[in-house]
């Protein structure tokens, strides 16, 4: 680990310009690469240099590996910081940024590879004792009879996941045993095709559980600490659509012991940077799914419940500072909520890139908004539909609720369709506001939102 005073944002939207802000408090200079998608972004100005690096294919720009390394050596970069997505979590990225002299600003690819692995993951969690979801820490054999040996020992129903899955890609839900072999076979294809990986392994199925997180952020000396909880349940398509912090209805001693696990566990694998264990909670108890070696679109809401710029801690870990903060000083204060704002059709989800021509973001106490959207922006159609984040802090969750309301009230967006409807919706749904629904929750809303409509 070396200081650095020159970072190279491998990234775009409000992610790049939320590195951007943390990397000016730490007084670093900052170069943003973009796409022929995104050029004329007014965000692009905020750098001290911006680069294009490809058309707006994803795969000839952001994840063209080469293209991020030479913007890196050509405009003098010594750090990059990949953001989210992308190239975040690719072992390959990191190594080659190491090996061009560069600081990658994440954790080593060792840790990338070991982890994205989730069968090497889960092996390495339970040797943490950190808690897994019940089956074994070893991929499936390719044997049609141990296959069904091990799903019957498990108990249906079983899941079927790919081990370098992602994304709720390469999982499916077996009820019977007369269905496993054609899932099996089904899902090792898919995950060869879409991961280059057939490896597949077999864990127990919950069928109401909640997605809550632990947000933990080391150094490269040894000192790690975990900066609460996240509870993420609200999701479509394994996609994550509303997050908050704490996850409520939680016991704080519960969420003490499986937080010092975690950070035990990054401590064994000599883990650096920021990362969050994910985890199933179901009848009172964490189950270990995967965990993401890289900065998440929901880390605000950790930030305004704890107070610590995570992005901050992202960079200065990475110039080889040790850790300053002490887990026994570090509290949870108040409740915080996070809203993705996506450019996309509330009803049908259909993504509806365009020219935003109006463009009024809420304020007042407790409220955040993160994004690159302006007047005038235009959507590109080549990326991710979210534009934006809304995220509120009240000192109780209820009050959380009632700031999130007023400022979705506020909130103003014209030229294109948004989630933005679909949201004020969620906070009227009485369930929600009890808190602790299950991952399922809002396909079932939504279901019986389109059954009366």
């Amino acid at each position: 680990m070396t200081a650095f005073e020159n970072v190279l944002i491998a990234n775009r939207g409000e992610i790049a310009l939320r590195i951007h802000r943390a990397c000016r408090t730490l007084g670093l200079r900052t170069v943003m690469v973009y796409s022929e998608g995104d050029a004329g972004a007014a965000y692009l100005r905020q750098a001290d240099q911006a680069l294009c690096i490809g058309p707006a294919t994803p795969g000839l720009s952001y994840l063209n590996q080469t293209a991020v390394l030479h913007a890196a050596l050509a405009s003098g970069a010594q750090a990059v910081h990949p953001g989210y997505g992308f190239l975040s979590e690719n072992a390959e990225f990191s190594a080659a940024v190491e090996a061009a002299g560069l600081t990658f600003i994440g954790p080593d690819a060792a840790c990338i590879r070991r982890m994205g692995d989730k069968v090497a993951a889960k092996r390495a969690m339970r040797e943490a004792g950190v808690p897994c979801v019940p089956g074994p820490d070893r991929a499936l054999p390719d044997a049609e009879e141990a296959c069904l040996a091990i799903a019957g020992e498990i108990g249906y129903p079983v899941i079927v996941k790919a081990a370098g899955g992602g994304g709720g890609r390469g999982m499916r839900v077996v009820e019977r045993e007369q269905d496993l072999l054609q899932a099996i076979a089904v899902t090792r294809e898919e995950a060869r095709r879409a991961f280059g990986n057939p490896e597949l392994y077999l864990e127990k199925f919950l069928d109401r559980p909640r997605h809550v997180e632990i947000q933990v952020l080391c150094d490269n000396h040894g000192r790690g600490v975990w900066l609460g909880s996240r509870d993420c349940s609200l999701q479509r398509r394994h996609q994550k659509v509303l997050e908050e912090a704490p996850a409520p209805g939680i016991a704080a001693d519960a969420l003490a012991r499986v937080g010092e696990r975690c950070v035990a566990a990054c401590r064994q694998i000599r883990y650096r940077g920021v990362g969050t264990f994910e985890f199933l909670y179901q009848d009172g108890e964490f189950y270990f799914i995967e965990m993401n070696t890289r900065l998440q679109v929901e880390h605000p809401v950790t930030e305004m419940t704890t107070g610590i710029d995570i992005v901050e801690w992202q960079l200065r870990v990475a110039q080889g500072e040790p850790l300053t903060l002490e887990q026994a000083a570090i509290r949870s204060q108040g409740h915080a909520l996070e809203c993705r704002i996506n450019a996309e059709d509330p009803r049908t989800f259909v993504p509806n890139p365009g020219v935003v021509t109006h463009w009024n973001p809420p304020g007042g106490m407790g409220v955040r908004v993160d994004s690159h959207v302006v007047a005038g922006y235009r959507v590109p159609p080549y990326y991710d539909s979210m534009i934006g984040k809304l995220i509120v802090h009240g000192a109780t969750r209820d009050q959380a609720l009632a700031r999130l309301r007023t400022a979705l009230a506020e909130l103003e967006v014209s030229g294109i369709a948004t989630n933005v409807p679909l949201h004020r919706e969620i906070l009227e749904d009485p369930a929600f506001r009890a808190g602790g629904v299950d991952i399922h929750h809002l396909e079932r809303w939504l279901d019986q939102r389109r059954a009366q409509e």
